[in-house]
């Protein structure tokens, strides 16, 4: 899922099975240790909340190796990347886009199957590329052919492995419009499906299948696979509903705002790093802004209507220049896990649901994901995890979080 700069939903239309696994994949672990190795890696992170809108990681992929930036998204599964095949709407100069070597993935390969699952790849000759189309909600589009090539990834001691990864050649993308093309060069999904970068270095038995990353609110970050980062305390558990969707969802919630019941229970939320923004359905949304309205009567800031960053604007008496300078106004949201007998609890305060805009406003960078396409669903953005190591453990079917130096890289 990208939901980026509060742009309307975007949703893959590519679901992956977890039962398959690619020939790729076989072929790969074969070469190594039947042993699960404890490795983890690391990659800094770059971007930011506002006013870009996204959180990029660099990777180098090819031999000589290429540096590609994507857009981290915990809410697809399928890596892709522009391809100069030629390309046709690429939103990057030739030179940055991936040059394909005789090296797609011919649709016969049971990767092939497992991208294109519950449907069957469309070929009338086995040895055809494997394409791929994915759609997106606001219109925007990338289509492609799927193809492998070696990664370059650092461990934490400074080693290295160069795994052959399957992602997509995107050689047409369409971009709606209305809306500023990325600044990235391609997608990097994180979803549970057998497609993801994860899951294949997970089937090459080069890592667990946990991953994490931790934003920083001054911008950049890390993202991590693997465990051996994550702190042996301190973190907040809480378990993964629906298994079999790609999204990583959380659930049953309440929400505390100050500390105190809001009457509103039950809530599922997703968490995905695709989204630059948090979305509550209409109910809750209401309910939020009513409560942080009624806050703010007597205080000095007051409603502006002619700031057209986000939804909610409020002015000071100056122009602004960082949240903090309003924080002592608003108070904190909790998001409140009931798991069993025991209560976990995620604390949202101001400065992880508020942006300060080009003007110097301070706005609410809580969103109505009614309106923008999800329905009844709830979406943890980037705005809602600065500050915290987040982190997604398929294994144990649970999503944790800690509060971090997010600026500094584990070691």
């Amino acid at each position: 899922m990208i939901l980026r700069l509060s742009l309307p939903l975007i949703l893959l239309l590519i679901i992956v099975p977890q039962s398959i696994q690619g020939s790729i994949f076989k072929t790969f672990s074969n070469t190594l240790s039947p042993k699960y190795p404890p490795y983890s890696f690391v990659f800094p992170l770059s971007g930011n909340v506002f006013p870009l809108g996204y959180y990029s990681v660099s990777l180098q992929i090819g031999n000589p190796p290429k540096d590609f930036t994507f857009d981290v998204d915990t809410g697809s599964d399928l890596t892709w990347v522009q391809c100069d095949a030629p390309c046709s709407g690429c939103t990057v100069r030739t030179e940055l886009q991936y040059k394909p070597k005789s090296n797609t993935v011919p649709c016969s390969d049971s990767i092939c199957s497992a991208l294109h699952w519950p449907q069957k790849p469309e070929c009338l000759n086995p040895k055809e590329q494997c394409d791929y189309e994915v759609e997106y909600a606001d219109q925007g589009s990338s289509m492609g052919a799927l193809v492998v090539d070696q990664f370059s990834l650092k461990l934490l001691d400074g080693s290295s492995f160069v795994p052959r990864l399957a992602f997509g050649c995107g050689y047409d993308q369409h971009f709606p419009s209305a809306h500023l093309p990325p600044a990235t060069v391609g997608v990097l999904g994180l979803g549970k499906g057998k497609i993801s970068i994860l899951t294949q270095l997970v089937s090459a038995r080069l890592t667990r299948n946990v991953f994490g990353h931790c934003l920083s609110s001054k911008g950049g970050g890390y993202l991590f696979f693997g465990d051996n980062v994550i702190p042996s305390t301190g973190v907040s558990w809480t378990t993964l509903v629906s298994p079999n969707n790609h999204h990583y969802t959380t659930g049953p919630a309440e929400l505390l705002y100050n500390g105190k019941p809001t009457g509103l229970n039950g809530l599922k939320l997703i968490f995905d790093s695709g989204s630059t923004y948090t979305y509550f359905n209409r109910k809750t949304y209401q309910a939020i802004v009513n409560l942080i309205g009624n806050d703010l009567k007597g205080k000095p800031v007051k409603d502006v209507k002619d700031d057209k960053t986000l939804a909610i604007c409020w002015k000071g008496a100056k122009p602004l220049k960082s949240v903090l300078e309003v924080k002592n106004l608003f108070k904190t949201l909790t998001i409140n896990f009931k798991n069993g007998r025991t209560n976990s609890q995620l604390q949202i305060p101001p400065e992880s649901y508020l942006i300060v805009s080009k003007t110097g406003n301070v706005c609410l960078g809580i969103l109505n994901g009614s309106e923008a396409g999800l329905q009844d669903s709830n979406v943890i953005g980037d705005i809602s995890m600065q500050g915290a190591m987040v982190i997604y453990d398929n294994e144990k079917q649970q999503l944790g979080w800690v509060s971090a130096d997010c600026d500094k890289l584990p070691k």
